[in-house]
């Protein structure tokens, strides 16, 4: 899945000259946590963030006194300068490990030196959930396997005869065995014990649900 599928096209934006309050009233107004800072053409120069706007606004004491000075401030001088960005033919994975490995909350989308797009981890994370079709009604299966060619198509077969359709699989390393892959299947149904009678009857090992006082 590309970029382009999941970020946000409207993306509410200030210049270097608006002031720390005008960025502060926006992000309130609209209830975002990241503001771009763009110039003319729309080309990316910063952003500001909700975090660094509470890293330089007083508290306490200093609050009345400084207060009017802090909210006069350009955004120019608090600014993150240069920050790092996405391409929209980026590969969603791909930025995922942008946000992971930067510690960053969003990554504004640049084509051809103008912004066009914006997604932040609360993007990917509900993207995430989508994949894994976790806002639907079903049930999850986890299931160990050989990590050898074509076993994943023994294991549909299952949800085949059981005409069940499967909404999402995950594979995952088996840390105890490394011969061995974890798969994580979501499946439309809320009754998974005779799927799981059919897995186990063909010598799958099932790992969840285990139901306890059960042959399952």
């Amino acid at each position: 899945m590309l970029i382009e599928e999941i970020m946000k096209t409207e993306v509410i934006t200030l210049t270097p000259d608006h002031t720390v309050k005008e960025a502060a009233d926006l992000m309130r107004t609209h209830h975002i946590r990241h503001l771009p800072i763009v110039v003319q053409d729309n080309q990316l120069v910063g952003i500001v963030t909700d975090r660094d706007l509470k890293e330089i606004l007083p508290f306490g004491d200093q609050q009345t006194e400084n207060l009017s000075t802090v909210y006069d401030m350009p955004l120019s001088a608090c600014m993150v300068k240069n920050p790092i960005t996405g391409h929209p033919m980026d590969f969603v994975e791909e930025s995922a490990l942008v946000f992971y490995h930067n510690q960053i909350g969003c990554l504004p989308i640049v084509s051809n030196q103008q912004l066009i797009g914006i997604i932040t981890e609360t993007d990917l994370l509900y993207k995430y959930i989508e994949l894994t079709g976790a806002h639907q009604p079903g049930s999850q299966i986890e299931v160990r396997v050989p990590n050898i060619p074509g076993i994943l198509h023994e294991v549909t077969k299952v949800f085949n005869e059981f005409q069940t359709n499967v909404q999402s699989v995950l594979v995952y390393p088996d840390k105890e065995n490394e011969s061995n892959k974890i798969l994580v299947i979501r499946i439309k149904t809320m009754n998974p014990i005779p799927i799981i009678e059919g897995l186990k009857g063909r010598g799958f090992d099932v790992l969840w649900p285990n139901f306890p006082g059960t042959d399952v």
